[in-house]
């Protein structure tokens, strides 16, 4: 799962490059299409995870945050899209913005093993993922 989120975030900011530079309406179209898959499966599959690893009783709070980190922050990033945009232009606003969320896709696939070495003992207790022998 986790390298389903880093590959579908990094078709998120290909997705939004690609839509950017395009200057054929249909090309366009595909890339939006695109864009958004990418984005609703990263959601889903990170949402996935944080629900199966969190203790029952915070599950309540750890959503919140969740929530809050996609819904309470986006506005922030529009002003500085926004900002930006009118500074430099949309298309090169969006050339940084899919640049940056590729940036941050394989930074988060480079973390993954540090990440599986603590999310596997979760699942194991849990009875998700069997055993693993010692190497």
């Amino acid at each position: 799962m986790g390298r389903l989120i880093a590959l579908m975030s990094g078709i998120f900011g290909v997705g939004i490059v690609a839509f950017a530079l395009s200057k054929v309406l249909l090309f366009s179209i595909v890339m939006m299409l695109v864009t958004g898959f990418g984005m609703m499966v990263q959601m889903v599959a990170s949402n996935n995870i944080l629900q199966t690893i969190v203790d029952e009783d915070k599950r309540g709070r750890v959503m919140s945050f969740f929530a809050m980190s996609f819904m309470g922050v986006a506005p922030f990033g529009s002003l500085f899209a926004g900002s930006l945009a009118s500074r430099i232009g949309a298309p090169d606003t969006l050339v940084i913005t899919g640049m940056c969320c590729i940036l941050g896709a394989l930074l988060f696939y480079r973390k993954l093993p540090e990440i599986r070495k603590i999310v596997r003992p979760i699942y194991q207790k849990m009875g998700i993922m069997p055993e693993m022998p010692l190497e």
